[in-house]
């Protein structure tokens, strides 16, 4: 279940597999090579992306483990901190792709000595950064429900987001309102 809007246009700068790894390494910090590449196919990675998915997953693993930290920064100099240490870290340039069926986008040419956990970490810092600097904010967060630790990205315009879907959303507002009717029954 991913935590970013997947309409056409709403998934901001492709930070759903960004999110979605996260959560993925905090719920099954030791996932193997076949959930790795189920994530990867949910997001529409090319074939030979899916039959590498096994070379690296230790370092990916690894990799993944700071950009939770970033999503794990509440501060936006923290985060902003956090985001220029992996861009320091794994340089790359940006250019402009076109896939097949789909409009441009920004993506990340990475230097040959890369490695698939170094690319993940440029791509993610790149992409975080973006948000950031967009929003001014580190507008991502982790859900506000007591049982849940799922990261999302803010994509919303008003009120700043605190849940990671509306599932949790709606649980908490009816334990409250179940509260509330517990302690004044007649309100």
């Amino acid at each position: 279940m991913s935590t970013v809007p997947r309409e056409a246009g709403t998934n901001p700068r492709g930070l759903g597999f960004v999110v979605d790894l996260a959560n993925l390494s905090t719920a099954q910090p030791d996932f193997d090579s076949d959930r790795f590449r189920s994530l990867l196919a949910d997001h529409g990675a090319p074939q030979r992306i899916l039959d590498a998915a096994d070379d690296d997953l230790r370092q990916i693993r690894d990799a993944t483990r700071a950009v939770v930290d970033v999503l794990r920064s509440e501060d936006v100099d923290e985060a902003a901190g956090r985001l220029n240490g992996l861009l320091e870290l794994y340089p790359a340039r940006p250019r402009l792709v076109k896939f097949p069926g789909r409009a441009w986008s920004m993506h990340l040419d990475t230097p040959g000595h890369f490695d698939r956990a170094e690319w993940l970490c440029a791509t993610a810092a790149f992409a975080l950064g973006l948000w950031l600097g967009e929003r001014g904010s580190a507008a991502w967060g982790t859900c506000a429900a007591a049982d849940c630790e799922r990261f999302f990205v803010d994509a919303g315009r008003r009120t700043p987001q605190r849940f990671c879907s509306t599932r949790c959303a709606t649980r908490v507002r009816v334990a409250h309102h179940r509260r509330r009717n517990v302690a004044d029954p007649d309100a």
